[in-house]
């Protein structure tokens, strides 16, 4: 088990050096970005892959993240670590107290409701708390942002690096979940339900654990798109967004842990090159995408762990006749 656990976290360790390595050659706006969105992408990933949960809400907990850190560093004070985690705890709380409610709905309901909560967040922020948001204009704070120790988050390079060591934590611990006896109940509750109650365990109180973890990681995302832009506004939690993460979650591959990040670089690397040729640019992604769902279930992540598997054998097999041969 613990040399289990140590593999992971060096692949972990791997992968996001990798991305380090790759911030030196690519634009970091663009990395910035892919880091972002995949820590915003992973929670919707896991509702879905081990709860059986489709959220069009997620821009919801995003903006509850994202204007918690806005209203600290708008109002109240400067420093962005403190800003952060008041982000984070105000999607907590939401997310518990809306967890209640949610969590007993499944399928339909619960994707349509959370659409309907996306909507009545975007309406609060635009309309009912324009006074204190500046409706369309938005939250301008970046001015405000003090210089901080170990990690200058008024920087993109240091705010980079940051970002990159809050990456490898959250995909430690949702890493860790799916190794767990709680990862499993989850697991369970979308397969077989009735079972598992039968057996003893609650599958309101693991839904709802499971739904708060998702969305406070999905607040965390809001957060630090807030400190990276130094600007919010209620357009993040417009119906248009809605789709966004569901959208990378199945791209990438629904339930996988590095379906969120292989996702998130697809469709941000698409968005950006075929941007400038096409206006359209979604229409190629959803041409991409129904073109994954009908060829496979496992998303780009499970088709090229394939491939890499595939060819590994067969590299095996070429190594193993060649030193068949050399011993004769």
């Amino acid at each position: 088990m613990m040399m289990h656990s140590l593999r992971w976290w060096r692949t972990i360790l791997i992968v996001f050096g990798g991305l380090w390595v790759a911030s030196r050659f690519t634009p970091l706006p663009f990395m910035n970005e892919i880091l972002i969105f995949s820590i915003y992408t992973i929670g919707c990933s896991f509702l879905l892959g081990r709860v059986g949960f489709i959220s069009f809400g997620q821009p919801a907990y995003l903006a509850i993240g994202a204007y918690g850190t806005a209203f600290y560093l708008s109002y109240f004070g400067t420093n962005p670590y403190v800003g952060i985690l008041i982000g984070v705890l105000a999607g907590l709380i939401f997310s518990g107290i809306i967890g209640l409610l949610f969590v007993r709905l499944r399928s339909d309901y619960f994707a349509l409701v959370n659409l309907a909560l996306a909507v009545i967040i975007f309406f609060i922020l635009q309309k009912v708390l324009a006074n204190i948001t500046k409706g369309d204009n938005g939250l301008w704070f970046l001015t405000n942002i003090d210089v901080t120790p170990v990690f200058n988050l008024t920087r993109p390079a240091e705010f980079f690096n940051f970002t990159l060591v809050l990456g490898i934590l959250v995909w430690g611990l949702y890493k860790y979940i799916d190794d767990t006896l709680f990862g499993a109940c989850c697991l369970a509750t979308k397969i077989n339900e009735t079972k598992l109650q039968f057996i003893g365990y609650d599958n309101f109180k693991i839904r709802l654990l499971a739904f708060v973890i998702a969305n406070t990681t999905t607040a965390l995302a809001g957060t630090l798109y807030a400190i990276y832009s130094g600007f919010v506004s209620p357009e993040m939690t417009s119906a248009a967004r809605a789709a966004d993460p569901v959208v990378v979650t199945i791209l990438g591959g629904v339930g996988s842990i590095w379906g969120p990040l292989v996702g998130t670089i697809a469709y941000t690397g698409l968005r950006d090159v075929a941007s400038k040729f096409i206006g359209n640019w979604e229409l190629l992604v959803g041409l991409i995408l129904v073109l994954v769902m009908m060829t496979n279930s496992v998303g780009l992540y499970g088709t090229f762990e394939a491939w890499g598997q595939a060819l590994a054998i067969r590299l095996k097999k070429v190594f193993s006749f060649s030193k068949s041969i050399e011993n004769r």
